[in-house]
């Protein structure tokens, strides 16, 4: 069974007043994630991993060693962090459920702490790559950042949150003013709800 392009859980213009335009989601969505579902199925087309889940494929082609992934992972991690970036996201501004606000003042002090140093890592990410707030194998909640597609299940972790600091997604509203893209993402785009209930 070949993996598909999700719908959008709002419409293209849904998160435009939160900073976010529909031109971007047209063409993030729309032909770039788009490019990762088609591409990544012709990837596994005829070889072990067709037929097997996205988070399969994911932890069995990634290569830690290597300098750059294979296609395979490349568009496949891609596609799942994207299907995840949609959800994270929403057009209602959501309260931090106390659950998630207490699980992250105990990990990072406070939540704008949190903030500050989820935004640092995204800042600081040379090139293509992704922020994430993740939970440890330890329960433990930390911030990190990945290389190009590279995502938190690679390293046995749980993605709670994660934000594309790649160009095409930022460039079309923020033009090269990524540290201001971040703190809009952080400010005005979470749905907090979604990411407290991958705790």
């Amino acid at each position: 069974m070949a993996f598909e392009l999700p719908d959008l859980p709002y419409a293209h213009d849904a998160l435009a007043a939160h900073g976010m335009s529909a031109e971007t989601l047209e063409y993030h969505h729309d032909l770039h994630h788009n490019a990762y579902v088609t591409n990544g199925n012709a990837a596994i087309a005829g070889t072990e991993w067709e037929g097997k889940s996205l988070e399969e494929i994911i932890v069995g082609t990634y290569n830690a060693g290597a300098v750059a992934q294979n296609g395979i992972f490349n568009n496949i991690s891609q596609l799942w962090n994207h299907n995840q970036f949609w959800e994270m996201m929403g057009p209602n501004k959501t309260a931090m459920p106390s659950e998630l606000e207490k699980a992250i003042v105990e990990s990072f002090g406070s939540v704008d702490e949190f903030k500050s140093q989820f935004s640092a890592a995204g800042a600081g990410q040379f090139g293509s790559g992704w922020a994430w707030l993740v939970k440890d194998s330890d329960g433990g909640l930390k911030v990190t950042k990945t290389e190009n597609g590279v995502n938190p299940l690679c390293f046995g972790q749980t993605a709670l949150l994660g934000c594309d600091v790649w160009e095409h997604s930022y460039y079309i509203d923020f033009r090269n003013k990524r540290p201001a893209y971040l703190t809009n993402f952080l400010d005005n785009l979470v749905n907090w709800e979604n990411v407290a209930s991958r705790l």
